[in-house]
């Protein structure tokens, strides 16, 4: 029988345990454990409790111990977001928006998100591994667990391609999970510009069903927004991907309204992103449907733009919502998702519980990883982020500060940013 690991010393322990996903006042039901303990084997939670509960086991006298010294505990941030996966930066696209340039002239003068394909397309597999094996590192040094990763920087099929195997590599090497997602459709390439019906073609006869067929993604996404891809294009895209077993997510209502959101109601989408533009109607959809709003304030702040997602709206009328970095070279280079908790509750009036379990078990839902992340339950995977504070509404309240002490993937301590730059490791009694 493998050894064992007893984790106390939480000042509070957030196991959100319960049923996923959250809406409405569940949402604010952390499960917290105050002096609590976890017991850990071969990777998985085999007890949760208070200390003395858990110390009296007879399993937990033999364990290695971990003293987590007062601090507060929750489960590894889900990350259900990003665009992992990319070369170079776009800081002097930043400097232009500053200077009154809006992200989508930038986009019509050849900038924006064809900016960063040029980039990828020139980049060979190696280097684009190790610069996203480095994200990862930070991902990890910031409570994050698990994330998912699109590709879209490519938009032609030997790029994607790549970009697809490079995170089948950060898969199988990575401490984290990473969950892929194959977008394709993120933008219309510039090779097929006057006829962008043609490039729907090619990902709905040819890419979509290659990149099933071998395996190298999860879920299906389409950008359905002014300037990218119209409602009836996602359509046929995602219902492509659909038929090739390949779950579906969308960016939806950013820029504009287009009835992205009412697609992703009518397709059973895991997730629809952004929201930033939907009206009443569309709330009342998405909060009678199993799609998660996946809210994104990181994109919002980077972009200096006032309106954000209706976040108290969505909860109130009882939909799914998660939070997510939207992690990216253009519209949102961050990789904290604490620095997100406090825009959700500063910038989109959600209450701390509510934005933690945004960012944990509802993302999880909408991953179709709910039974085995998201929260501290016996069976599940022993993925905890470990903060420096004494409450964890401590966590959104200090804006862009990383209080993060230890993250722990499946039972194994990751090294926290000091520790990987003194290449120092932590050691448990």
């Amino acid at each position: 029988m493998s050894e064992s690991l007893l984790i106390t010393g939480c000042r509070q322990l957030l196991t959100l345990r319960g049923s996923a996903p959250r809406r409405g006042k569940a949402l604010r039901e952390l499960g917290i454990i105050r002096d609590g303990a976890l017991l850990v084997r071969e990777g998985r939670i085999l007890a949760v409790g208070t200390r003395k509960t858990i110390e009296r086991r007879k399993d937990a006298r033999r364990a290695k111990k971990l003293d987590l010294g007062g601090r507060v505990a929750l489960p590894g941030f889900v990350d259900s977001h990003t665009h992992l996966v990319f070369a170079g930066n776009r800081s002097e696209e930043y400097e232009k928006r500053i200077s009154g340039a809006t992200y989508e002239q930038i986009a019509k003068s050849g900038g924006g998100i064809l900016s960063t394909v040029r980039k990828v397309r020139a980049a060979d597999a190696d280097s684009l591994f190790a610069r996203a094996s480095a994200w990862i590192k930070e991902f990890a040094a910031h409570g994050t667990t698990t994330v998912e990763a699109k590709s879209g920087y490519g938009l032609d099929a030997a790029s994607e391609l790549k970009i697809l195997r490079v995170m089948d590599a950060l898969r199988r090497h990575s401490p984290l999970d990473i969950v892929p997602t194959f977008m394709g459709a993120h933008v219309v390439p510039p090779e097929f510009r006057k006829r962008p019906d043609a490039y729907v073609d090619l990902l709905v006869h040819k890419l979509i069903p290659y990149v099933a067929k071998e395996g190298l993604a999860e879920f299906c996404d389409v950008f359905c927004d002014r300037g990218a891809f119209s409602v009836a294009q996602a359509r046929r895209i995602l219902t492509a991907g659909r038929a090739c077993g390949l779950a579906l997510r969308i960016h939806a209502e950013q820029l504009a309204r287009t009835g992205a959101a009412r697609l992703a109601v009518e397709l059973h989408a895991a997730s629809a992103d952004h929201l930033e533009q939907v009206n009443a109607s569309d709330i009342r959809a998405l909060a009678a449907s199993d799609v998660t709003c996946t809210l994104l304030p990181g994109c919002c702040f980077h972009l200096g733009l006032a309106h954000y997602a209706p976040a108290r709206k969505l909860i109130d009328a009882g939909a799914i919502v998660a939070l997510a970095t939207d992690f990216n070279p253009g519209t949102s280079p961050t990789l904290n998702l604490q620095m997100v908790l406090s825009l959700a509750c500063t910038q989109m009036s959600m209450t701390p519980a509510e934005a933690i379990c945004a960012a944990t078990i509802n993302p999880a839902y909408s991953l179709r990883r709910a039974d085995r992340i998201g929260s501290l339950e016996i069976g599940k995977y022993a993925d905890l982020a470990v903060f420096s504070v004494e409450d964890y509404r401590e966590i959104p309240y200090y804006f862009g500060v990383n209080h993060c002490w230890r993250t722990m993937k499946r039972g194994t301590i990751l090294p926290s940013a000091e520790e990987t730059q003194k290449g120092l490791t932590t050691e448990i009694s």
